[in-house]
This record gives structure tokens, sequence and C-alpha cells, in this order.
């Protein structure tokens, strides 16, 4: 087995953390210096990046979740919990791009 192979799942439970995390503080940064330009389109893109990274790591994960005979059922278990927080921070992803796009810009 590859190194790749080994650490998929790991990177797949990792990334959509990490997007999160990009999106909330890459956006509060925007706004703090100043809220017009997420109202301009830049809140959707980078609600929607983020919402690609969760995709990327569903997509790695997926072939992992199914126990095969190359693979250790603890991997495909650690797989099938990347599924689960891809699909929760990609949620709550989702709703914070639906927010940035129904609350007016620069209400104080």
């Amino acid at each position: 087995m590859s190194r790749w192979h080994r650490i998929r799942p790991w990177a797949a439970l990792l990334l959509p953390p990490l997007a999160w995390y990009v999106f909330q503080l890459g956006l509060g940064s925007v706004l703090k210096v100043s809220c017009a330009p997420v109202g301009d389109g830049l809140g959707l893109g980078w609600g929607l990046g983020s919402l690609a990274v969760c995709a990327a790591a569903i997509a790695i994960a997926w072939p992992c979740a199914k126990p095969a005979g190359d693979q250790t059922p603890p991997r495909a278990w650690l797989s099938r919990v990347a599924l689960l927080l891809a699909a929760i921070f990609a949620l709550a992803i989702a709703f914070q791009t639906l927010s940035v796009l129904i609350v007016p810009t620069c209400v104080a």
C-alpha cells in the first residue's frame, strides 16, 4: 500500500474542518476591514470554494469507506467518520454562505 493510500482517510478527516476554519477566519478578516467586497460575490465564491474542498474530502474518503481485502477495518471506519464530518462541515459552510447572501452587507 502506498503512502497516499495510508494517509487518505486522515487527509479526508482533516480537510473539512480546515476548510471551515479558513472560511470563517477569512471572511471575518475581510468583513473587519471592509464589508463591501463580501456582498460583491467574494462571500459566495469563498463559500463555493470551501464546499468544493468538502466535496474533495468526500471523494478522497469514499473509496476507503468499504472494507476490502487490503484495508483494515479501522481504516474503513475512519473513512466513514471522514464522510460524516465532511457532510456536517459542508452543511455549516452552506448555511454561512446562505447567510452572506441573505443578510445585507455592512449591517451593524
